[in-house]
């Protein structure tokens, strides 16, 4: 006697099935761990932004140290690819930095002598990349100085 095997080719079917989901879960795979890579990349190059923006409130602060009462309009004081430029993994970042300066004159006291006091508003911020692009990232901070 012999047997009639109805079913061939069914293990081949499932191997293929399984071949084609392994492989999407794969692509699934490769596809998460760029997204977390470019995620985690940004992220970095957001705290460096933070330091270069903190490294131009640094410099302001010292500008109005070494001359009291003197506005400063905005500018780029750290240019990437020049003597300006900040060091290390700062260097690819523009540095805008401007502060305003503001008199006030302390109230008098039974005959003291008036005295003026400066305060300053400074506004730092680090750029890196172009605006538009999936790699663009800015920084703004702001402080005040009274001297």
């Amino acid at each position: 006697m012999k047997l009639k095997r109805t079913q061939q080719g069914f293990s081949l079917v499932s191997a293929i099935f399984l071949l084609v989901v392994l492989a999407g879960l794969g692509a699934a795979m490769v596809s998460f761990s760029t997204t977390q890579n470019q995620g985690q990349s940004l992220d970095l190059m957001g705290s460096r932004a933070y330091q270069a923006a903190s490294a131009g409130v640094e410099w302001a602060a010292y500008n109005i140290m070494t001359t009291p009462g003197v506005s400063s309009p905005a500018a780029v004081v750290f240019t990437p690819g020049t003597a300006t430029a900040l060091g290390g993994n700062l260097s690819d970042f523009a540095v805008t930095v401007g502060y305003t300066a503001v008199s006030a004159v302390d109230a008098v006291n039974s005959g003291d002598v008036p005295t003026t006091v400066w305060s300053y508003d400074i506004t730092a911020s680090a750029v890196w990349g172009a605006p538009g692009t999936e790699n663009y990232v800015m920084r703004v901070l702001s402080a005040k100085m009274k001297e």
